[in-house]
């Protein structure tokens, strides 16, 4: 952070430069006015976006890459089944000078998996942010592409039924996990309390610190960590859940969870063995308490429940032309859609 170098051996990411790209993208619509700062604000978001090369990312055309190290080129993955990386192809297909093939789209949608999970058919993505962080920016009410007019829905409702899915997940809470319930519920990436197996309450269990944590059909990766960006990030999809769930959540577990910044990144009420977490701290009664606060988890609660209150990042982000472009590109008619 102090220097801007690299960090160890990560990936030059394209869906991390591709939720930079959103928020300024965002900073270009907002700033809408006519003085020199808000114009010079619109420029510079066009510079940088306008430099993405989306065709030099297609490592195997027309998939985008997930990534790329100098050291060993482009990795093995591509964008290719639903997950966050909607937005990415959005941008990628909108970009007025190096966009991706026009048949990223259906390169991307060729590996969706269409399902019943818990009673909701949608397309199966386990951890719960592969279904909001493209909604934190993209209204998807109304408008839809091929694959969706198919099947009779828009990806805002495929979301509220994973959403949906996960609760009911929880509610039945196959793996015996303590706390699990309507209202504390919310599988996806977050922190964890440890990397090791450990045998509580007469139970063997393995546990995990940072991990891909989800619920869906055939991929359900559960220690029993709960992560309130999950709830959070499915306001407008299930507002009379995700909601009392906050609510629920906050008054349970007070300012172990709940503290400075709002929400502690994640907590698991099974994890009771003192001083057998490699990070956060164990209450012996509530369960162990990360003391960390994740950027990328604390925006989605924060944009969601202003998108729940008065749609203010959907209502902005409607009137970006490389984002209509892109939807377009992709397919998508209907609603808001001009």
């Amino acid at each position: 952070m102090s220097t801007g170098y690299r960090y160890q051996t990560v990936e030059l990411s394209t869906i991390d430069t591709s939720l930079l790209l959103a928020g300024i993208l965002f900073a270009q619509s907002y700033f809408d006015q006519s003085d020199t700062t808000e114009q010079q604000i619109r420029a510079l978001a066009d510079s940088i976006y306008f430099r993405v090369d989306w065709k030099w990312a297609e490592a195997r055309p027309p998939a985008v890459s997930m990534g790329w190290h100098p050291e060993s080129g482009f990795i093995s993955a591509d964008w290719i089944g639903y997950n966050e990386g909607m937005i990415l192809n959005i941008l990628a297909l909108g970009s007025p000078t190096h966009p991706a093939d026009s048949a990223a789209w259906s390169k991307w949608e060729s590996g969706y998996q269409w399902s019943t999970y818990y009673g909701q058919s949608f397309v199966q993505f386990a951890p719960l942010f592969g279904h909001e962080y493209s909604h934190v920016w993209i209204d998807f009410q109304v408008i839809a592409d091929d694959y969706m007019r198919g099947r009779g829905i828009d990806y805002f409702e495929n979301s509220r039924r994973a959403a949906l899915a996960q609760r009911a997940y929880a509610i039945a809470n196959p793996g015996g996990w303590k706390d699990y319930g309507g209202d504390v519920w919310g599988l996806t990436a977050c922190d964890g309390p440890a990397n090791k197996t450990l045998t509580i309450g007469g139970r063997t269990r393995q546990f995990h610190t940072y991990f891909a944590r989800g619920a869906a059909l055939n991929d359900e990766r559960d220690d029993g960590t709960i992560c309130p960006t999950a709830v959070g990030g499915a306001i407008p999809f299930v507002p009379e859940y995700a909601i009392a769930a906050l609510l629920t959540m906050r008054t349970t577990y007070g300012n172990k969870l709940f503290s400075t910044y709002g929400f502690l990144d994640a907590f698991n009420p099974t994890f009771t063995a003192s001083g057998q977490q490699e990070t956060g701290t164990v209450d012996p009664n509530l369960g162990w308490f990360d003391v960390d606060y994740l950027g990328i988890d604390q925006g989605p609660i924060l944009a969601m429940i202003e998108n729940f209150r008065t749609g203010l990042v959907w209502k902005v982000m409607r009137g970006n032309a490389h984002i209509i472009a892109g939807l377009k590109r992709a397919g998508f008619t209907g609603g808001w859609l001009p």
